[in-house]
């Protein structure tokens, strides 16, 4: 098995953890059959430790949100294993809660509503969790749009609506897949803060997929770069900085910067093998990226 190099470092002290731990051994993915068979992951192992963000940043399309279906169980792997608390992963479980880039709101519900859908689908519409479904709504700062509809919001309000939605169910694993992508730039950098704000308080295990280095090195305790097609763990990199983060003093951080320059070294190489083939992704990447390294 591929060694991963794995840069550790001290951690600040944390609040009680809640949530399970996901283990990933030697997994394999492929599609097609026999000589047609395509091969998306690659002998892939790594774990989210329990009340840890874990962010996973890659090339795009180098199979990461594959690893996300496996994980939540909607894919079996070809070959290798993924256990939560042990226990083998085989389907889609309540103990899992998959947040996508696309809105999965209601149209026809109010705020409140979607964010209750859960707890009433479960027979649980109770006093505490309609107390909690008041308390989510002040944290993502939606209160004053309880009965708004999603077409009544903005893009930003949605995301925090289904972050909320998503929280209420208490899932021992949150999985999110580039949550933020598509968002204008002032909008992104709020809802990081909201996302960290709720990851602080609630400390429950989250898998956070992206392609932005700076919101990677912002939200994780742990970041996993992932190689290109057929994808595995190229490198670990804990991030050690302090909670809670404020983005500007992590803008201005050494060890940020050093992180940062460290995984784009990384990545650069992994984009140059997309590019090779052709990628449009890779070139605009390797574009990005000069022009980072020429401000230095």
């Amino acid at each position: 098995m591929q060694e991963i190099p794995h840069v550790s470092s001290l951690r600040a002290s944390a609040p009680l953890s809640l949530g399970s731990e996901i283990s990933v051994n030697k997994v394999g993915k492929s599609y097609g059959a026999d000589s047609f068979a395509k091969e998306v992951v690659h002998n892939c192992s790594f774990t989210i430790e329990r009340g840890k963000l874990t962010v996973m940043i890659g090339p795009s399309g180098c199979g990461k949100s594959t690893l996300i279906r496996l994980l939540a169980g909607f894919e079996r792997p070809t070959t290798g294993t993924i256990t939560i608390d042990g226990k083998p992963v085989t389907g889609p479980g309540v103990d899992r809660l998959v947040v996508f880039q696309e809105s999965a709101l209601f149209p026809w519900m109010s705020t409140y509503d979607n964010i209750m859908y859960g707890p009433r689908a479960r027979g649980e519409d109770t006093p505490e969790m309609r107390a909690f479904a008041e308390t989510l709504l002040q944290k993502v700062g939606l209160a004053a749009f309880r009965k708004k509809y999603p077409s009544q919001l903005s893009g930003g309000m949605q995301r925090r609506a289904e972050l909320a939605r998503s929280m209420i169910n208490q899932p021992n694993v949150m999985i999110l897949d580039e949550p933020f992508r598509g968002l204008d730039a002032m909008t992104k950098r709020l809802m990081q803060e909201y996302f960290a704000n709720l990851f602080n308080e609630f400390r429950r295990t989250t898998f956070f997929v992206t392609t932005d280095i700076d919101e990677a090195i912002y939200l994780a305790d742990r970041i996993l770069i992932m190689n290109n097609i057929p994808t595995q763990v190229r490198a670990i990199i804990d991030v050690n900085l302090p909670r809670p983060r404020n983005v500007e003093n992590v803008t201005e951080s050494d060890e940020a910067n050093g992180i940062k320059m460290q995984a784009l070294g990384l990545l650069h190489e992994e984009a140059m093998k997309s590019f090779a083939r052709g990628s449009k992704a890779a070139a605009d990447f390797i574009e990005a990226y000069s022009k980072r390294v020429n401000k230095e």
